[in-house]
C-alpha cells in the first residue's frame, strides 16, 4: 500500500500517462520538422474515416542519422503486402552481387550419326526468370550449329537446381492461376519484357460483328496453352466484363463475358500449370522452327554426369533484374530470388533454407528478424508480419553497402509515366511537390496496403518512411491515406 499523497500523486500521474492511447504518435526532435507536422500527421490518423477500425504502423526517420523523426505503432507486426520486397531485394542484393547472372543450359548425351543426335538433348534451369521465346530461339540456333538436325531420343527438363515445392506455404489457393501466384520452378519462361515468369499475356479483342466471338491472342505464340472462347462482341452501349480463368491442374484458358465492339483490347496475364513443361514446349517450338525435329517425348529428369555442355545461355546482371522485380512488384522474382539464396548459401533451393538465409542477412543489416514473421520473400502471405520501425532501419542501414545504387533505382518513382522508371507509382503524386521526390516501395492484399522508401522533402532534406495499414474495409482507398502522409512529410 502507498503510504503517502506524494508516492500517490506520482502513482496517479504514472497510471494516467500510461492511458494514453499508442495511436498517437511519438516525436523526436529532429531538423527536418517542427511541431506542425506532428500535428498534421496526428490529426489525420485520428481523423481520417477509412481508417477506424483499421491499424496503421508509421516510422519516419532521418536519412542521414537513423533517428526516429516519427513512431506511431511502428512496433506493431503487421502484414506488409509486396513491402516484403524491400527485405528479399537487400539480401539478394548483399549474398549474390549486383553482377550475379543466371544461367540455363543445354546438354546432349549419345552419338551423332549423319546430322542425327543418337540421344537426348537436356535443357537445364538455374532460376532464370527472364527466359523468352527469343532466348529460346537463340539456344535452338546453337543445337543446329552442333549439326544437328534431327533427336532420336527425348527432349528433358532438368529443373533440379530448386525443389519440386511450386507454391509458397501461404499462397491462396484462389491466386493460383493468376500471374502473380504463379508457380515457382528452376526451369521457367516469361511473355514480355515485364518477365512475368511461368504466365502467359492474353489479349482480347473485339470483332466487326455483334454476336461474335472477340479474338483471343496468347504471347508467347504456343500449343502449350488451349483457349476455350466463350465470351461476345456486344454493341457499345453494353458493358465490358470479361473474365479469364485456367482451369485447375491444366493450360486451358476460359474466356467468357462481353466486350462491346468499340471497346480497346483487354489484356490480362494467366499462369500456367507446370512451367517447367511450358519451358521445354517453348524450346522444342524454337528447335522446330530451326528445322530440328524431336522424335522422343518431353519430359523432366535429370542431366547424367556423362552429358555434354552445347550451350550456355545467360541472364541479364541482378543490377539489372531488380528493376522490373522492384519497379513491377514481381512476385516470381521475390521467390526465386529466395530459392536463390537457399541455393548458393546452403546448397538447397528452398523457401527454408532461402529465408534461413534472409533472416542472417537481415540481422547483419541491423533488422530484428526475431521480432517478425517471415513466410515468402513476395509478401503474398497474409501470415507474414513485420513492423514499420524494422523497415524504416532496413532503409537506413542499407545506405552505405556498395550496391544501395542499384538498390534505390530499383524504387518506383512516383509520378514518373515511364513503366521502368515509375514503376507502380508512376499514377500516383503526380504533383510539383511529389514528383519525382518520392522514391518507394508499394504493397498491396486483400485489406492490406502499404508504402515504404524515401522522400527529398522541401527544406531539401532526405527522410526514410514506412507506412503499413492492415484491416482496411478498402485497399485502393489506404493508397489515398499513403499519399496524404507522403505530402505532410514531403512538404517540411
Amino acid at each position: 500500500m502507498l503510504k503517502s499523497s506524494k508516492y500517490f500523486t506520482i502513482f496517479l500521474l504514472i497510471m494516467l500517462a500510461s492511458l494514453v492511447p499508442y495511436s498517437i504518435g511519438s516525436f523526436a526532435k529532429a531538423n527536418v520538422t517542427d511541431r506542425t507536422f506532428i500535428q498534421q500527421l496526428d490529426s489525420l490518423l485520428k481523423n481520417e474515416p477509412e481508417l477506424q477500425g483499421a491499424i496503421a504502423g508509421i516510422s519516419i526517420r532521418n536519412a542521414t542519422d537513423g533517428k526516429l523523426i516519427y513512431n506511431h505503432q511502428g512496433d506493431v507486426r503487421l502484414r506488409p503486402a509486396s513491402n516484403m520486397k524491400l527485405f528479399t531485394a537487400a539480401a539478394a542484393l548483399n549474398v549474390l552481387g549486383t553482377d550475379y547472372t543466371f544461367p540455363t543450359e543445354v546438354y546432349m548425351d549419345g552419338s551423332m550419326k549423319q546430322k542425327i543426335l543418337k540421344g537426348n538433348l537436356y535443357l537445364k534451369g538455374k532460376g532464370d526468370p527472364t527466359l523468352m521465346k527469343a532466348d529460346f530461339g537463340k539456344m535452338a540456333m546453337d543445337v543446329k550449329n552442333q549439326g544437328i538436325t534431327r533427336i532420336a531420343g527425348n527432349l528433358i527438363g532438368d529443373d533440379s537446381w530448386y525443389d519440386d515445392v511450386r507454391y509458397s506455404v501461404d499462397l491462396p489457393w484462389s491466386d493460383e492461376t493468376t500471374y502473380y501466384g504463379a508457380q515457382i520452378s528452376a526451369l521457367t519462361a516469361s511473355p514480355t519484357t515485364d518477365f512475368d515468369a511461368g504466365a502467359v499475356k492474353v489479349e482480347i479483342k473485339p470483332v466487326d460483328h455483334i454476336g461474335n466471338r472477340p479474338a483471343v491472342e496468347i504471347t508467347p505464340n504456343t500449343d502449350y496453352v488451349k483457349v476455350i472462347n466463350r465470351a461476345l462482341t456486344v454493341g457499345k452501349e453494353e458493358k465490358k466484363k470479361i473474365t479469364i480463368e485456367r482451369q485447375h491442374g491444366k493450360n486451358t484458358l476460359v474466356v467468357d463475358g462481353t466486350i462491346p465492339i468499340t471497346t480497346k483490347n483487354v489484356t490480362e496475364w494467366a499462369a500456367v500449370w507446370d512451367p517447367t513443361r511450358f519451358a521445354l514446349t517453348l524450346f522444342k517450338e524454337a528447335l522446330e522452327e530451326q528445322g530440328i525435329k524431336v522424335e522422343g517425348k518431353i519430359k523432366a529428369g535429370l542431366v547424367p554426369d556423362t552429358a555434354i555442355l552445347i550451350a550456355n545461355h545467360r541472364s541479364m546482371p541482378l543490377s539489372e533484374l531488380v528493376v522490373p522485380f522492384m519497379k513491377l512488384s514481381n512476385n516470381t522474382h521475390a521467390e526465386i530470388l529466395t530459392k536463390e539464396m537457399g541455393k548458393v548459401v546452403k546448397g538447397e533451393g528452398s523457401w527454408k533454407k532461402g529465408l534461413s538465409v534472409l533472416k542472417s542477412e537481415l540481422n547483419r543489416l541491423g533488422v530484428n528478424t526475431d521480432t517478425m514473421v517471415l513466410r515468402d520473400g513476395s509478401g503474398i502471405s497474409h501470415v507474414t508480419s513485420v513492423q514499420a520501425n524494422q523497415i524504416s532501419q532496413l532503409l537506413f542501414a542499407v545506405q552505405k553497402e556498395t550496391w544501395f545504387p542499384a538498390y534505390l533505382h530499383s524504387l518506383p518513382i512516383a509520378g514518373e509515366p515511364e513503366k521502368m522508371t515509375g514503376g507502380s507509382l508512376r499514377y500516383r503524386m503526380k504533383t510539383e511537390d511529389l514528383r519525382g521526390k518520392v522514391k518507394a516501395k508499394t504493397g498491396t492484399l486483400s485489406t492490406v496496403s502499404s508504402l515504404s522508401g524515401y522522400i527529398d522533402t522541401k527544406s531539401g532534406q532526405r527522410v526514410i518512411f514506412s507506412v503499413l495499414l492492415n484491416n482496411l474495409l478498402d485497399e485502393d482507398k489506404g493508397k489515398i491515406i499513403e499519399d496524404k502522409i507522403v505530402s505532410i512529410i514531403a512538404n517540411q
